[in-house]
């Protein structure tokens, strides 16, 4: 009996069966990875246009807009201290001027009784009773007198002209003073507005980074064991103290400091007195050079000399850098130095 093969036609169709659905998944697999590679594409491209700052650029941004907003805190901290200092000038010409006034006050009411005496007509009574002496020589001696009298009245009159003329020359400068006390401080105030809102912004920056944990740890402290003697030891004492406590811009102490508010607090503790600036510090100590570097010299950074931190010796320097970070320890280098100073 002869086998027959299967027949074809059977097969194939029973493979055509199958063929069909992998066919579909094949096209359905393909339609999806174009369509999740199209995703990840797009993904990809938003993620690159919206990419947020990493913690390095936003520290340099901040470093570079504080490096711009110094400058003028420092220059606003010596308005203040030239502020100050006009202020104790016109105190003291109010207290110059003060008597000068009750003079003044003391001849015009004088001048003024005068005034009166000869409204009422004392003068012309005077006159008339000469006119009816008894005799020629009391009438020549009566008008020796109303001649002195005259004279008197004439020299107090002029004396009172002189003394107000005095007054007015003295009272002018110091008028003028405190008109412009009044417009400088009006100009204080708009720029600490400015001030504040820039360290506002600077302040978010930082937010985005460290939440609500400051501007990061501490850097190494180490302050010496052992003090040098003298007002740069009791300096360097201070300022090492101060290490933690929180940056506030125009602030000279307790609680907080900016940058020449802690060196000129520091060194008021050693008995020497400086100004609230860091530039004019800079022009009241005597220039030393890097090699005469010692512990309580100042180092200043920057060509506009808008920074200053106090050298603590073994290469470090004590700082308030900026707001919203505490004073701390830096490497003497870590900036761009201008010189150095000694107080004293």
């Amino acid at each position: 009996m002869a086998l027959h093969a299967p027949r074809p036609s059977s097969n194939r169709s029973v493979d055509r069966s199958f063929v069909a659905p992998r066919s579909r998944w094949s096209r359905f697999t393909t339609a999806l990875a174009a369509l999740v590679g199209t995703a990840v594409v797009l993904t990809g491209g938003a993620t690159a246009a919206h990419a947020e700052p990493s913690v390095a650029e936003i520290e340099a941004q901040i470093d570079r807009d504080w490096n711009k907003l110094e400058p003028v805190i420092e220059q606003v901290n010596a308005v203040r201290g030239q502020l100050a200092a006009r202020r104790k000038q016109a105190d003291a010409l109010g207290r110059q001027i003060a008597p000068l006034q009750a003079r003044v006050d003391a001849a015009l009411g004088q001048v003024g009784g005068l005034a009166a005496d000869a409204y009422k007509g004392d003068n012309l009574s005077t006159v008339n009773a000469l006119l009816g002496s008894r005799s020629p020589g009391d009438l020549v001696n009566g008008l020796e007198l109303l001649d002195r009298f005259a004279h008197r009245q004439h020299e107090q009159v002029r004396s009172v002209a002189a003394l107000r003329d005095e007054l007015a020359a003295k009272k002018k400068p110091l008028d003028e003073m405190i008109v412009g006390l009044a417009r400088t401080e009006a100009q204080l105030a708009a720029k600490k507005k400015q001030i504040d809102a820039e360290i506002a912004k600077l302040e978010k920056l930082r937010l985005k980074v460290y939440g609500k944990g400051g501007g990061g740890p501490l850097r190494p402290a180490p302050c010496p064991a052992g003090y040098p003697g003298g007002p740069a030891g009791a300096a360097v004492k201070f300022a090492c103290a101060q290490i933690g406590k929180i940056y506030v811009w125009g602030a000279a102490g307790p609680d907080h400091f900016d940058c020449s508010g802690l060196t000129m607090a520091a060194w008021a503790k050693g008995g020497v007195s400086l100004p609230h600036s860091a530039r004019q510090q800079h022009g009241v100590t005597k220039r030393i050079s890097r090699a005469e570097l010692r512990a309580g010299d100042l180092v200043f950074y920057y060509s506009d000399l808008h920074h200053v931190a106090m050298y603590v010796g073994d290469g470090w320097v004590v700082h308030a850098s900026q707001s919203g970070k505490p004073i701390t320890m830096k490497r003497v280098d870590d900036g761009d130095i201008n010189s150095y100073g000694r107080p004293g």
